[in-house]
């Protein structure tokens, strides 16, 4: 049996901005990179993430932020921990000010990725971060 870790990703956007083509295209990228990707279209309200990412059992959510959207990613770490969800790694992406991306790290956020992040590094990390997060999951 191969026991190869098929990393379930869902990318998706919060809040009011639309711009939707980083996180398409880092969408692609890790399905390219042998992951099982679901993708939702931008303005997603925080609890329809939270119930998408408990049916669908998914590893790593990537939120994609160009306004200030990545200003609510608190709320929704707060909402997958009172979930259950709380093991779930979480990924932004986007333009996020230094300010902003230590008090997301301060909430529970994983990493935070920059415009002209390599495809190769997101990838990387997402794999590392949801083999993490099956150890806890197993730990349990």
């Amino acid at each position: 049996m191969n026991d190869v870790l098929i990393p379930k990703v869902l990318v998706t956007k919060i809040g009011f901005d639309g711009h939707d083509r980083g996180s398409r295209v880092v969408a692609a990228g890790l399905r390219d990179a042998g992951m099982e990707v679901i993708y939702t279209p931008p303005w997603q309200e925080i609890a329809a993430v939270v119930k998408l990412a408990t049916e669908e059992d998914v590893d790593v959510i990537g939120i994609s932020s160009l306004a200030t959207d990545h200003l609510i990613v608190p709320k929704l770490m707060t909402a997958l921990r009172e979930a259950g969800l709380g093991d779930v790694g979480v990924i932004v992406g986007g333009i996020v000010p230094d300010d902003d991306e230590k008090a997301l790290i301060e909430a529970g956020v994983a990493r935070i990725f920059h415009p002209g992040s390599a495809m190769a590094e997101i990838a990387t990390f997402v794999r590392e971060l949801a083999a993490r997060v099956r150890s806890r999951r197993v730990a349990v």
